[in-house]
């Protein structure tokens, strides 16, 4: 059996077509539209067959601005292009030869006359003529087609009200209760049946089978069951649910998406007596082959109003029509199972809400794990630092790294943007400037180096504000490296404040592979205090659309009072305040580090003569 999508009966035609060469219905020609057409043996394929030789999705067509493109899906027996087995995806010409198992297809890029593909059928024939006698069946059913649509109008809505097989449709959307005077045994029998097997079910696997089994219980002259639902994101059906009474009879039925497509945007379920009088039916050769018979189509209407998909019911024995109470009882259950449909997408959402949250707690503790447990030891120095993640992780970062001749290092960036994406590159960020601050002989080539890597990792067009300030304990001076981040706050033990090196400041990590940095070294005295900070800080908003500012942070830290610690916390508690509850929206890092103010009186006379020149 191949099930695909028979191209319309028309004369002219213009676009990209597979010709059926052999297989089980030899002659048939499948329009390729759309940019993807897979070919398989699972049911969601767009063409279909039914051998088990052939994998469960082998192979598909890809196009990409005109071109088409043949690509095996990995399959167990191989894809054949010309006779020779294809490796990856592998251009198409015109009048290639496409083999998958026992069925041989032609390519033709474009076809401008049916008459153009009458040929190539007999050598594949099993039985001499049977190839020539399928052309000339559809050559003249074109013909009949042909004649048809000039007599019939080219309105859908006047093609559909004129079909001698739709003999019923009913509105769904305003079926909200059941019809229980349409043989209400049997309604509420499947009522109770499917409810029963609903209500302990919240998996959509497992969900859609049950829906289809219960209503096979109900309708005995059923052959065959689908459901069908629309992608949240792409809006296209899909389907995911298939239920076969007689499993070598029904699987070769193809799906009607005339009726669906009507169903779903009518909002209303379809009965179609007999598929094989419907004139819309009459191009595809698996119905003309006696394959299917009665239709009902119901589309499943959310509680808002939308449609999730449709369930379709039908059979192939023309003694065993559906009637108009089975289209009631089915539109009825369709509400139920509807219900069903979303509580169970629901609970799909929780769960994967809960797997989400799971995974981003594991990704907080991880990065929390990147960050400095301890401040550093050092002798006249004491320490702050806070950080906080305007999500669960985030993009801001700062280390303390002890250099093996005593230095410090205090190292404060910013990653550009949020989230797990800067969180990633942080902690990569992490491990090299360590690295490099460890293996190069000064600070400015340290973060030379740490920029060339950044640079040319492939990180596109992402950049890392960085500012790293080494102390040096026993000559008390700091020398400061600067990569496009806010300038350090330096407050002088009397209570003025300026910004550390304002002129040296060179371009962001990863924006320029060759940029090279310059350091600048100068003196820090007993009780001067500095303060390293992301533009969270000043960039911090309050419901007037009014942010923090350099200068409000500037006179803040002049006027402050208490050790570093009281500083810090209450310039947290400032900024918190200032926002006024509006929500964080960028990450939060500052580290502040005072020298010893109770030394004053000591400091050594070179370095006094040094700090009043500077």
């Amino acid at each position: 059996m191949t099930r695909g999508v028979p191209i319309p009966f028309k004369e002219t035609v213009n676009v990209a077509v597979l010709k059926i060469l052999k297989g089980t219905n030899p002659g048939q020609v499948l329009e390729l539209h759309g940019e993807r057409m897979t070919i398989g043996r699972h049911p969601n394929c767009r063409v279909v067959l039914d051998n088990s030789a052939v994998s469960r999705h082998h192979a598909q067509i890809l196009e990409s601005h005109g071109s088409y493109f043949l690509e095996d899906l990995r399959s167990r027996n191989g894809t054949l292009l010309n006779g020779q087995r294809i490796e990856g995806r592998t251009l198409l010409q015109d009048r290639d030869q496409i083999t998958v198992c026992d069925y041989v297809f032609r390519f033709y890029a474009g076809v401008s006359n049916v008459s153009d593909m009458e040929r190539d059928i007999q050598d594949f024939s099993d039985e001499p003529g049977d190839g020539h006698e399928a052309l000339r069946m559809r050559s003249t059913a074109i013909a009949a087609d042909r004649r048809s649509r000039l007599l019939r109008s080219a309105d859908d809505e006047d093609e559909l009200s004129e079909s001698s097989s739709i003999v019923s449709t009913l509105n769904v959307s305003s079926l909200r209760h059941l019809r229980l005077q349409v043989r209400p045994e049997a309604k509420l029998r499947a009522v109770m049946e499917i409810s029963n097997s609903l209500g302990n079910t919240l998996r959509l696997e497992d969900l859609l089978p049950k829906i289809l089994e219960g209503l096979f219980r109900i309708f005995s002259q059923a052959d065959r069951g689908v459901i069908l639902l629309r992608d949240a994101e792409s809006g296209e059906l899909a389907v995911k649910a298939v239920h076969l009474r007689h499993e070598e009879r029904a699987r070769s039925a193809p799906i009607s998406t005339t009726i669906i497509n009507q169903a779903l945007q009518s909002a209303q379920a379809i009965l179609s007596e007999d598929a094989l009088i419907d004139d819309r039916f009459q191009q595809s050769e698996s119905v003309a082959n006696l394959q299917i018979h009665s239709i009902m189509c119901v589309p499943l209407i959310g509680q808002a109003g939308t449609v999730l998909g449709i369930i379709q019911i039908d059979t192939q024995d023309a003694r065993y029509r559906f009637s108009q109470d089975d289209l009631d009882l089915l539109a009825s259950v369709a509400c139920q199972a509807a219900l069903a449909v979303e509580n169970a997408a629901l609970h799909e959402e929780v769960l994967k809400r809960r797997d989400l949250e799971r995974e981003l707690e594991f990704a907080t503790q991880v990065q929390l794990g990147f960050l400095p447990t301890e401040q550093p030891r050092l002798a006249e120095y004491e320490f702050y630092d806070f950080y906080e993640a305007a999500f669960r992780v985030g993009g801001d970062f700062f280390d303390y790294i002890t250099l093996p001749d005593g230095r410090v290092a205090v190292a404060v960036g910013d990653v550009a943007g949020k989230g797990i994406p800067a969180a990633l590159l942080m902690a990569r960020l992490y491990s090299m400037a360590r690295y490099h601050l460890l293996a190069e002989p000064s600070v400015a080539k340290a973060v030379t180096s740490l920029n060339a890597g950044i640079a040319s990792s492939g990180l596109g067009h992402r950049f890392i504000t960085f500012v790293i300030v080494v102390i040096d304990p026993k000559r008390h001076e700091l020398t400061i490296v600067n990569a496009g981040h806010l300038p350090p706050l330096l407050r002088y033990f009397d209570g003025s404040v300026v910004p550390l090196t304002p002129d040296v400041s060179g371009l962001p990590l990863g924006v320029r592979l060759d940029h090279e940095y310059a350091q600048e070294t100068v003196p820090i005295r007993p009780g001067d205090t500095v303060l390293l900070f992301t533009d969270g800080v000043n960039e911090a908003m309050n419901p007037r659309n009014e942010i923090y500012g350099i200068p409000r942070l500037m006179e803040f830290l002049s006027r402050a009072e208490g050790t570093v610690e009281q500083v810090g916390e209450a310039l947290v508690e400032d900024v918190d305040a200032f926002c006024e509850e509006r929500p964080q929206r960028d990450d939060i890092c500052l580290v502040c580090f005072r020298r010893s103010p109770s030394l004053l009186d000591a400091e050594p006379p070179h370095l006094k003569e040094r700090q009043a020149s500077a």
